[in-house]
């Protein structure tokens, strides 16, 4: 189980970066390194980090 909240921290980590990042000069990491919705490995990424929210919000709630 540690691997997989360690896992969902790095993702966090790289999504509030990410919206920082683009909060701040409209830079999407995700859209430069993957595609973004474009491609179908961003869509992936972008789900990944949303699925990683929800995994932390329910440990978060349930620990």
């Amino acid at each position: 189980m540690k691997i997989i909240t360690a896992i969902a921290s790095i993702l966090i980590i790289i999504g509030a970066l990410n919206w920082g990042l683009y909060g701040i000069s409209k830079i999407d990491i995700v859209e430069c390194l993957f595609g973004g919705w474009k491609n179908k490995f961003g869509r992936i990424v972008y789900l990944l980090i949303g699925i990683a929210g929800l995994y932390s919000l329910l440990y978060v709630i349930f620990a």
